[in-house]
């Protein structure tokens, strides 16, 4: 599982509050270089901020207002906790925040098994959708003439990758640059999925998640997700 970070180096907070200049509801001008730097840690902050309440859902958000007295009194000087206190109330509050993170994955995990399990069991039945003994699916596009690839070779593809709701998570076709990489380099049902097809070949890839990231996701990708591909293998080899 990813970690999440909750917790902000104390370097954030140096100009935060230069000359107490924060306040609720105030909106102060950003007149100088360390102005926009000082408020753009305020929003990197603040972004960790509603996450711990994501994830711990409605009415467990951070008091902010207790928040910014902590920010002011460690820059004056005068912290209610010592070093140690505050590492035993971060240390407990991670573990928590780590449980509550574990907890939310497994729950999305049952629900795009789910979604994924029937969105597969209707596209099998699509005109041209093939299926492997893997549960890997595919549909050709348009047939190569040259030679298919095997477990040693690399190629060099272009590639639209989404999710079954139809989000972009990776496109070297937006990119503009196509990628080359080992056959064996990437999620199984790649591997499986280029060996089936000629140089010069487009194919669409239906890889259910235990071919792909499984439970736990990925970049951009929920844990449990089918994911679909537009793949043209442009040549084997360097």
């Amino acid at each position: 599982m990813k970690k999440l970070l909750y917790f902000i180096p104390a370097i954030i907070f140096l100009t935060a509050c230069e000359n107490g200049s924060t306040g609720e509801g105030v909106s102060l001008p950003l007149s100088s270089e360390i102005d926009s730097v000082s408020y753009a840690y305020g929003l990197s902050v603040s972004e960790s901020l509603n996450k711990i309440e994501e994830d711990l859902g409605d009415g467990n958000g951070m008091d902010v207002n207790l928040f910014t007295n902590g920010v002011r009194e460690g820059v004056a000087g005068n912290p209610r906790f010592t070093s140690e206190q505050i590492q035993a109330v971060l240390a407990a509050f991670g573990q928590k925040m780590q449980v509550a993170g574990q907890k939310k994955q497994q729950e999305e995990g049952l629900k795009n098994t789910a979604i994924g399990e029937e969105y597969l069991e209707k596209n099998k039945a699509n005109e041209g959708v093939q299926v492997t003994p893997s549960g890997l699916q595919y549909k050709v596009i348009q047939e190569g003439t040259g030679a298919k690839p095997t477990l040693e070779d690399k190629v060099t593809v272009h590639y639209t990758g989404k999710l079954i709701d139809g989000t972009v998570f990776d496109s070297s076709v937006q990119r503009g640059q196509p990628i080359s990489f080992a056959v064996t380099g990437v999620i199984k049902g790649w591997t499986e999925g280029l060996q089936l097809m000629k140089e010069g070949a487009k194919y669409e890839f239906y890889i259910p998640s235990g071919l792909a990231y499984g439970p736990q996701g990925n970049q951009g990708i929920p844990p449990n997700s089918v994911l679909f591909f537009e793949v043209e293998l442009i040549k084997i080899g360097e």
